[in-house]
């Protein structure tokens, strides 16, 4: 038998529930919501680039184990001090440390607001020290400028950071018209000739052409054009020529580069000497210590334009290459944070320290190997000297700063569609930014 449909039992509907419509803060009816509140904007940061930190350490680290290694023989035979050339290079590498630590937290867009006052500083640093009474003469340079209690400071150190941070700025607001004759090329030799007149002027050959070399790939990689480029690669090369030919002293430099045991006991002294402790130095080195140029008086400047010279003696092949190698670490590290950055300004900045730093270590290097005729400039990081070792600090701090907001993965990123050399222009998006509710942890 089929059963029947089962009957269903009556279901009450319940009455529909009341809205309260009254605001649930107490408020009375009718009354003006608030307004919600505006998300706090924060940037958009992460951990620095440690490789370029590590790099950067290792290097001081192995400067100051240098400078004491050159300079205690000598430092003890003329002042009964063996501490009194790398004492004051553990100091003015501490206030580097901690100057490169604080300016990496700080956003590296404050530069822009006071990129003028620093170049205009810079200018009238570099104009007081060539003036008679002011500045101190090394080696038949006025390099050195020292205003009362003081230590003495080297204007062209900080010429060369200011210049990077005007550059970068000026170049970011320019953009497409850094590729024109009389908008871009024409005001960027405005900016950048002066500088590397006046650091000409003291004469300070090595330290024109790093600023010289600095100012030309940040302006390719604003976006110039190919042929502005060339012109200006041979007016710069026409002035080098001129500013040699009319100076004596520089002149009988290139003489000895050419060949150096002319005058083995006179202007060829340094090359020779140099080129002793590197082969001197083998393989593996001496050891530590052992340097026989160094420690036996021989070597003129080893704890500061030579001091290269003195790892290849103590060190080998094996400790130059190291030295070498550190430095093309930081490079492509740098390339990356000037791929990766949020924005034009970063990435021209990124971009001309990278070059600064690493066109300075080539140079000296170059100078020491008998590669280019001898200037006195520093290898950055290594060398002994106060301001030359802040600045570079305070540079890298700009680089770290640059790091925290640039693509994690180190390629282009979100900001890469805009920078290709194929646009021809040097705009890119602005700062990536987002609101507190959006980053689940809250990271700074």
């Amino acid at each position: 038998m089929t059963a029947g449909p089962v009957a269903r039992p009556m279901v009450t509907p319940r009455p529909a529930k009341e809205v309260d419509d009254r605001p649930r803060t107490g408020r009375p009816a009718g009354a003006r919501p608030v307004a919600a509140p505006r998300a706090r904007l924060r940037r958009e940061t992460h951990q620095p680039d440690y490789v370029v930190l590590v790099a950067v350490v290792a290097l001081v680290a192995i400067g100051i184990l240098m400078v004491y290694s050159s300079s205690a023989m000598r430092s003890y035979a003329s002042y009964d001090d063996t501490l009194r050339i790398v004492g004051p290079q553990i100091v003015w590498g501490t206030i580097g440390l901690a100057a490169m630590a604080v300016v990496s937290r700080i956003d590296y867009r404050w530069l822009r607001l006071v990129s003028v006052p620093m170049f205009l500083v810079a200018l009238a640093l570099l104009v007081i020290v060539l003036l008679p009474g002011f500045g101190i003469r090394v080696g038949g340079s006025a390099r050195w400028l020292q205003i009362g209690p003081l230590p003495a400071v080297h204007p062209a150190e900080l010429a060369k950071l200011a210049l990077v941070v005007y550059l970068a700025h000026w170049f970011a607001r320019r953009g497409t018209e850094v590729r024109s004759f009389w908008r871009g090329t024409v005001p960027f030799i405005v900016i950048f000739a002066p500088v590397v007149f006046l650091v000409l002027r003291e004469p300070d050959l090595g330290t024109s052409a790093v600023i010289g070399i600095t100012g030309f790939v940040m302006f390719f990689a604003a976006g110039a054009t190919l042929w502005h480029l060339l012109a200006l690669g041979t007016l710069g090369a026409g002035v080098a020529f001129w500013s040699v030919s009319r100076n004596a002293y520089q002149l009988d430099r290139v003489t000895t580069f050419l060949d150096p045991w002319r005058d083995p006991l006179g202007t060829g002294f340094h090359t020779i000497q140099g080129l002793l402790a590197l082969g001197l130095g083998g393989v593996v080195g001496a050891g530590l210590g052992e340097s026989r140029q160094a420690g036996g008086l021989f070597l003129p400047n080893a704890w500061n334009d030579y001091i290269f010279a003195v790892v290849g003696e103590e060190f080998g092949f094996i400790g130059a290459i190291a030295i070498i190698g550190l430095f093309c670490i930081f490079a492509w590290r740098g390339i990356r944070v000037a791929l990766a950055a949020p924005d034009t300004f970063g990435a021209l900045l990124a971009a001309g320290i990278t070059s600064w730093i690493c066109v300075q270590a080539f140079i000296n290097i170059g100078v020491v190997v008998s590669l280019i005729p001898v200037t006195g400039i520093t290898l950055p990081f290594v060398s002994a000297g106060g301001s030359s070792l802040v600045v570079s600090f305070v540079a890298v701090g700009v680089l770290l700063s640059i790091s925290r907001e640039a693509d994690a993965s180190g390629m282009v990123g979100d900001a890469g569609p805009h920078r290709g050399r194929r646009h021809r222009r040097a705009h890119l998006p602005g700062p990536r930014r987002r609101t507190v509710a959006d980053d689940p942890h809250g990271s700074a």
